[in-house]
């Protein structure tokens, strides 16, 4: 949608600049003529190569950013991010962020102390993100990877950020399950895990933030041990 709206944009300035240029221009023949042809044609060669170049800039923006389900890039909100370190409060330990987009959770968790990675598998957004990080002065508390989600193990991760769609929540469940530790918080952004209950919920609508522990979640509370007495003989 953003790439069509950007050509018929820039194919109506085109037609409007055309109009009076041809109003302008009469339609004379020999030389003349043939010089005002070649004007017309650089000026189509120049309106198309804007839109090639448009199109090659903005395509890896909006295009999946995970091939096995349908989730394109959706920039977080600044209400989102702010949920989502409201979750955080009080947490310490390595965090990461499963489909970072252009990295503006993994900087802002950065800047709040944590070692933060975003995993996303479109390069074009994996480079920005670096970019920012290094404008934002958290480079060094930042790691940005180009990788799938799904061939990535996410066990030596105590927060756990993730802007999912519901088509994928059922499925990074049971793998999250499976590779983190009980002591694992997962953040969980506009859509919630079909299975667990949230221990906290902050936000409205698009900006709702779900956070899950995974302690309570899977059922594995530290229990303390305990002694029976010796009886006398």
């Amino acid at each position: 949608h953003l790439i069509n709206l950007i050509a018929k944009t820039l194919c109506r300035s085109a037609g409007a600049m055309s109009q009076p240029l041809a109003k302008e221009i009469p339609q004379d023949e020999g030389e003349g003529g043939s010089g005002r042809s070649s004007w017309g044609l650089l000026v189509t060669a120049g309106v198309g190569g804007t839109l090639v170049a448009l199109y090659a800039v903005a395509t890896p923006f909006v295009t999946p950013a995970l091939r096995k389900v349908c989730l394109p890039f959706v920039p977080a909100t600044a209400a989102q991010i702010q949920n989502v370190l409201k979750m955080l409060e009080n947490r310490s330990g390595s965090l990461v962020d499963i489909g970072s987009g252009d990295g503006r959770i993994v900087i802002a968790a950065a800047k709040k102390g944590f070692q933060a990675v975003g995993y996303e598998l479109n390069p074009w957004l994996v480079w920005y993100s670096r970019y920012r990080a290094w404008r934002d002065g958290v480079h060094q508390n930042t790691k940005f990877y180009i990788s799938d989600l799904w061939k990535v193990s996410f066990s030596h991760y105590t927060n756990v950020v993730v802007f999912g769609v519901p088509q994928m929540m059922p499925q990074l469940e049971k793998k999250l399950e499976e590779e983190l530790e009980c002591n694992a918080r997962i953040i969980a952004c506009r859509f919630p895990f079909p299975c667990w209950i949230p221990d906290h919920t902050t936000g409205e609508g698009i900006d709702t933030v779900w956070a899950y522990d995974l302690k309570h979640s899977r059922g594995c509370e530290t229990k303390s041990l305990q002694v029976t007495p010796e009886t006398e003989s």
